[in-house]
């Protein structure tokens, strides 16, 4: 109801201001003046609306950065992310700064040098070969100083550390992901899209573990693959973690906004991102409100359920992490209750 009562206010609102351009027009017929000419008194009324305007509009601006600051990403919850959010702030600032500049001196400028009677009159001048030296050098140096910060920023993100971390495999299909956890060898067993067989008799692999080799100590039997009810993935305060990503279908985009990771799932290849999280979810919970999560999304438009391709993450403590695992069986514990079922 609200939003007819908007629309029609809305309409009315239009057609009022329709009707007074067409009574303004038939004054004007009526005074025999032409309604395209454009006088002195024209000027100065736009020159001063055009001022008032462009005051309102930065106005407008600062408001609502502070008005909806809420709505912001809370600080990063991982190492890395501080300083992917130092970058974000410098960028910010320095645009924001431009910003200003430019849009004071539009507005100043279309005031000042309006047409009128004994009203300045603004230089043209065709071309000058100093002004363009200076914002041509200007802008490339202070651009080329950004983009070598970036450079900076994203190779320390890039080239982490992931010795000791522990290796997850985040697999994307349309549309829903599943999360497999290395073992005690922190190693995860090889996968082959040949082998996924999600609709099997003697049982699923939906992500084409390579479960061929019986050998003791073959790095697929302690791998772990949570169940579709359990479809979460845990992680511990401080604890590195090196997230491996595969696609079974499409192009997908891993994206954990809080923690500051993003990473394409590219069918046929693995891609990995490594971070380490240093707020607990329920630390989050406590500063954001008990309806947070963090949210694994898939950031490509990959269909038309894309919108519902989430999976949680759950940050906790080592103790907490150690109990959730222990109810956890391997994949090589799986397989031999689907043998003895089948049996």
């Amino acid at each position: 109801m609200t939003n007819i009562l908007i629309f029609l206010v809305g309409f009315l609102g239009i057609v009022t201001l329709v009707q007074v351009l067409r009574v303004s027009e038939l004054m004007s017929a009526v005074q025999k003046q032409d309604v395209n000419e454009v006088n002195e008194k024209d000027n100065i009324f736009n020159s001063k609306m055009m001022f008032i305007v462009g005051g309102l509009f930065l106005i407008s601006f600062v408001w609502q950065y502070f008005e909806w600051e809420h709505l912001l990403l809370p600080a990063a919850s991982s190492d890395h992310g501080a300083i992917i959010d130092e970058l974000m702030t410098f960028t910010m600032l320095l645009i924001i700064f431009v910003f200003f500049i430019t849009h004071v001196f539009l507005f100043w400028y279309t005031f000042k040098y309006r047409k009128g009677k004994g009203n300045e009159t603004a230089y043209y001048f065709v071309h000058n070969n100093k002004l363009e030296m200076i914002w041509t050098v200007v802008p490339a140096i202070v651009l080329t100083g950004v983009i070598l910060y970036g450079l900076s920023t994203w190779n320390k993100i890039t080239n982490a550390d992931t010795t000791g971390a522990k290796v997850i495999e985040i697999y994307a299909k349309q549309f829903g992901w599943t999360a497999r956890y290395s073992g005690n060898d922190n190693e995860l067993g090889s996968a082959n899209y040949r082998l996924v067989s999600p609709i099997n008799p003697s049982g699923t692999n939906a992500l084409g573990v390579d479960t061929r080799s019986n050998d003791a100590n073959a790095t697929w039997k302690d791998d772990i693959i949570t169940s579709a009810a359990d479809n979460v993935v845990h992680l511990v305060k401080g604890q590195p973690v090196l997230l491996k990503f595969r696609s079974q279908d499409v192009i997908h985009s891993a994206f954990l906004p809080h923690f500051r990771v993003q990473m394409n799932c590219v069918p046929g290849m693995t891609t990995q991102f490594a971070f380490t999280p240093t707020k607990t979810t329920a630390e989050m919970k406590e500063a954001e409100g008990e309806d947070f999560d963090y949210v694994l999304l898939c950031n490509k438009i990959c269909g038309v359920s894309h919108y519902n391709m989430q999976i949680k993450f759950i940050v906790e403590t080592q103790e907490e992490y150690d109990t959730w695992m222990s109810s956890q069986k391997t994949l090589s514990e799986k397989l031999s209750t689907q043998t003895l079922l089948l049996n």
